[in-house]
């Protein structure tokens, strides 16, 4: 039993709700995938990810330098009865829009990059509201706006 209230615990939160979601549409994700999606920091994203983990909600597995969350390859008849459940609450749960920026990073990744997003090459690219400035800056340590392509939430 102690297990189940860690699990929902761990589910008690709109950040953590969010990247389950994230993760039944879109399946594995790495902290720099929650954090650009999100367009939260480095640390929260990965303070959630970890909750998540340690509450047996996604399992970890490393490829390279990345760790990527997923769900749980044998989770307990419990557990897998509340992600079933969870996928169905969560499928109509309006997102950020993650595809083009899960493209990017994973592009970038799979030619030996780190996963950063970077920066277009030409192209003009839309103007930041006040709000995505600041988003952009802290994922970006000060950098300038958004990728081109990125949509608004």
């Amino acid at each position: 039993m102690e297990q189940l209230g860690r699990v929902f615990k761990a589910l008690a939160d709109e950040t953590r709700l969010t990247i389950m979601a994230l993760v039944f549409r879109h399946g594995p994700l790495c902290v720099c995938e929650v954090e650009q999606v999100l367009g939260v920091t480095q640390s929260k994203a990965s303070r959630h990810m970890r909750y998540l983990r340690d509450a047996g909600v996604l399992e970890d597995e490393r490829d390279g330098v990345v760790v990527n969350y997923r769900l749980p390859e044998r989770p307990s008849p419990e557990l897998s009865a509340i992600l079933v459940l969870l996928r169905g609450l969560l499928a109509t749960r309006p997102l950020p829009e993650a595809s083009p920026v899960l493209v990017r990073i994973r592009s970038v990744r799979s030619n030996g990059g780190d996963g950063a997003i970077p920066e277009p090459s030409g192209g003009a690219t839309a103007a930041p509201t006040v709000g995505e400035e600041s988003k952009a800056s802290r994922a970006h340590g000060g950098g300038s706006g958004r990728a081109e392509g990125a949509s608004e939430r």
